[in-house]
Order: C-alpha cells, then sequence, then structure tokens
C-alpha cells in the first residue's frame, strides 16, 4: 500500500510540473507567436478623401520614410517616422480628393521599395448624393495559402480587367473588404504573412483593406497590432473609441464593421449602444454592414444551433439585425460558414429557420433585380444578407436555409459596383465565372417601402 501511494505521489508530482510548464509554456507561445522578423510590403489603411496610413515592415530597425508625389519620378513630399523601429507606419495628411498619388518606403535616402507600381489614389469627398462610381472587392475567410485562394484572387483580378467600369477607369477596385478569418488556423504573424501579407502583396500595395475580426484571427494577440482601424471617426461615422468596431465613408456609402466574435452582443453593450447611435446620425444613401458570424446559414455553422460558435449566430440574430434593418440596412455580409449563400430581399425574421415565412421576403429576385421605393435610407425596407466564406476554402453543409435560397457549394469572392441609386454584386467563382448576381435599384415607384414588424 504504501509502495502504491508512493507512486501516486509521483505521478501527481509529474502531472503537477506538465501543468506548471503549459501554464508558463502556453502564454509565452502566444507571446511569440505575435512576432514576424522579416520584410513585409506596404499595406494601406484607413484611406479618406485628405489622408492614409500606409504601413510595412523590415529586418532592421531605422526611421522609416514615405516619400510621394503626383508622378512616379517626382516624389517631392516626405514624411518621417519619430523613432526608429521595424514596424513602419506613416499617415499621410494634407491630400486632395479623388487623386492618384506614387510613393516609395524606406529611409528617406534610399528607398528600397519603391516603382510605378506603388501608388494609390484617395477617397472621394463623402457626399450622400456623390455621383461617383464605386467598386470594392469582399473576400471571406481567405486566409488559408492553397491553390483555392490564388485561384480567387486571379480570378477577381481578371474580371475586373475584363470589365472595367467605364473607359477612363483603371481596371481596379477603390478598396478591399473582408468577412474576416485572415488567417488560418491560429492568427499568428507568421500565418498573417503566409495568408495574407504575401498573397495579396501586389494589391495590398495600391489599395486599402478594412479587415474585420474573426475567430481564428482571435486565437493570438496579432490582428489588432498588424492593422490600424479609425477609433476616433478618422473615417467618418461616430467615434467608436475600439479598433474591434467601427464605420467609415466612402462617397454615398457608410459601412459598418462589426466584431461579433469578442465583443458583446448584448443590447445595452458598448458596441450596440455605439452602433445605435452611429446609424442614427448616418444620412450615406447606402448602408452596409460587415461581421463573422452569419445570422443565416446551413454550410459549415448551422445558425438553428446554440451550440455553433457558443450562440454568437443566434444573439447575432436576434439582437443585431433588429438594430440593422430598423437603421434601413441595405446590406449584410458575413464569413464563418465556408461556402456561398443569399437571401432575396427579406426582413423581420430574427428566428430559427423553422419560423421563416414567405410575408418576410419583401422581394424575390426578378431579373436579378430588387427595387426599393425610397432613394435614399429607409427603415425596414428590406436588405439582403450574404455569407462569403470561401474565398479560400469550401467546407459541406446542406445549404438549405429557407432564408438563402441562391446558395453555392463553390469557392469565390464578390465584386460590388455602386453607382447613384443603384448597386450591383457579383459572385465571382475560382474559375472566374459570375456565378450568382443581384441589384439593388432606389427610387423607384411600385418598389418596397418601408414597415414595421412588430
Amino acid at each position: 500500500m504504501a509502495l502504491l501511494l508512493r507512486i501516486l505521489k509521483r505521478i501527481g508530482l509529474i502531472v503537477l510540473a506538465l501543468l506548471v510548464i503549459y501554464a508558463v509554456g502556453r502564454p509565452t507561445q502566444i507571446w511569440l507567436d505575435g512576432f514576424y522578423t522579416g520584410d513585409r510590403g506596404p499595406y494601406l489603411q484607413m484611406m479618406t478623401s485628405n489622408a492614409v496610413t500606409i504601413r510595412w515592415q523590415s529586418k532592421k530597425e531605422f526611421k522609416g520614410a514615405v516619400s510621394y508625389g503626383l508622378k512616379s519620378n517626382q516624389l517631392n513630399k516626405t514624411q518621417y517616422e519619430d523613432i526608429a523601429n521595424e514596424e513602419h507606419e506613416i499617415r499621410l495628411t494634407g491630400l486632395k480628393p479623388g487623386t492618384t498619388y506614387f510613393y516609395s518606403v524606406g529611409d528617406g535616402k534610399n528607398d528600397s521599395i519603391k516603382g510605378t507600381d506603388f501608388w494609390f489614389k484617395t477617397s472621394p469627398k463623402i457626399n450622400v448624393n456623390s455621383d461617383e462610381s464605386v467598386r470594392f472587392w469582399v473576400t471571406g475567410d481567405q486566409g488559408y495559402p492553397n491553390l483555392i485562394q490564388d485561384q480567387v484572387r486571379d480570378a477577381m483580378l481578371g474580371w475586373v480587367k475584363q470589365n472595367p467600369r467605364s473607359i477612363n477607369e483603371s481596371p481596379t477596385v477603390d478598396f478591399w473588404l473582408t468577412t474576416g478569418d485572415n488567417a488560418y488556423r491560429s492568427g499568428t504573424n507568421d500565418q498573417f504573412q503566409a495568408g495574407f501579407f504575401e498573397p495579396y502583396k501586389s494589391i495590398l500595395r495600391n489599395t486599402p483593406v478594412w479587415p474585420i475580426y474573426g475567430n481564428h484571427d482571435a486565437r493570438r494577440w496579432v490582428f489588432f497590432d498588424i492593422f490600424t482601424f479609425p477609433t476616433k471617426a478618422e473615417s467618418g461615422g461616430i467615434a467608436s473609441g475600439s479598433e474591434h468596431y467601427y464605420s467609415f465613408d466612402y462617397a454615398n456609402i457608410h459601412f459598418v464593421m462589426l466584431d461579433t466574435e469578442e465583443s458583446s452582443h448584448d443590447i445595452n453593450g458598448e458596441m450596440l449602444s455605439w452602433l445605435k447611435e452611429d446609424l442614427q446620425a448616418t444620412k450615406q444613401q447606402w448602408l452596409i454592414a460587415f461581421l463573422h458570424h452569419p445570422p443565416y446559414t446551413k454550410g459549415s455553422h448551422n445558425s438553428d444551433n446554440k451550440r455553433d460558435s457558443r450562440g454568437r449566430l443566434i444573439t447575432v440574430r436576434e439582437n443585431i439585425l433588429p438594430m440593422l434593418e430598423k437603421a434601413g440596412v441595405d446590406l449584410v455580409l458575413s464569413g464563418h460558414s465556408h461556402m456561398y449563400e443569399r437571401s432575396d430581399l427579406i426582413n423581420c425574421h430574427y428566428g430559427l429557420s423553422s419560423t421563416f415565412t414567405s410575408d418576410m421576403v419583401r422581394a424575390k429576385d426578378k431579373n436579378n433585380s430588387y427595387i426599393k421605393k425610397n432613394e435614399n435610407i429607409s427603415a425596414n425596407s428590406g436588405t439582403v444578407y450574404s455569407v462569403i466564406g470561401s474565398s479560400s476554402k469550401v467546407d459541406n453543409g446542406p445549404l438549405d436555409h429557407p432564408a438563402m435560397p441562391h446558395s453555392l457549394k463553390e469557392a469565390g469572392s464578390m465584386i460590388f459596383d455602386v453607382n447613384k441609386n443603384e448597386l450591383k454584386a457579383y459572385f465571382i467563382n475560382n474559375s472566374g465565372q459570375v456565378k450568382d448576381q443581384f441589384e439593388i435599384i432606389k427610387g423607384v415607384e411600385g418598389g418596397v417601402e418601408s414597415r414595421s414588424c412588430f
């Protein structure tokens, strides 16, 4: 008996030692995962009509500099950093709206990154009546480096080249947004380099990116270190005071970027209190919301399952959607479920899929078009919901949610074109084919009108 007790005591000490090693080692490993040692090309953040933030990384510490100008061979202005660093971040201000600038980055003397490929175009002036043509790209769960990721990226680039907005417009997009999970599998800095910065480097040098926070991004302390977000309403909207959620304006569009992973979904919590204030303040013609967790999906996730994603899909639907629809949201874009799903123009559905009824459909797809009577934001006039989560991987699922009749088990991404009162959307698969498309037109007699859900 004494021998058995000694053996059990030794086993207990070994187990305790292993727990101590894990308790110390796990935070240490997470901390180490926050570092990436190496070069990282420039990427554009917080673009506005008169400012932009340019970030990049170098192997050695030095005081970074950005030189810029209206011609690639005349970079006659230079902005310097205050301190030496490996991670460089410089905000250029005093720029002109809707203007193309060329730039180089380095130390201001022998800039290592330069050329005609390094340029950006500032946003147009914010104007509810803007007649600017706006084109933006949306990817979801695109952070897994593989062949599918490359195909989806190249399919988009090929499609926009073949389908320019006009003769005078360059074959590019104005900005890029994601629906989360930007680096698989754990959101480490090395994984961000391999799954985000490396495969998209030629896009990032010219195209401002607005990513949202996904559950895989949340597994490490990296996301908010490598991206810069407006906390003080630098890009429009109401100041959120948090990088987890914010809004920005572009031409006649108001974008709301929400964190459904870590921020509270409580209607009286900080995020939704800010959201209510921000939605009430905007006067823009279009209102588009982004979140990672989809309110409606029967793909690789199930929005009816209370245990799926710790109930976030349900609380998004119950708490966030009524606020968005009351404010007149036109589009809600999400990811997380690794397929493509889309609703018709719907509203007032906040329960399980079994409670979805035909009177919640404000308009069905008629020649790929939905019509709204009011030209500007109109409460509860119908919303199109889309899950875009297959930009680097495709999983399995029944794809039979009654609110999402347009669903595909295909890899792809979306292009959106907005021009005055018309919005057009295209889901482009990894072969470059448009597999789903729709448009929303505002200000037409006979279109959907505002109505109350209760």
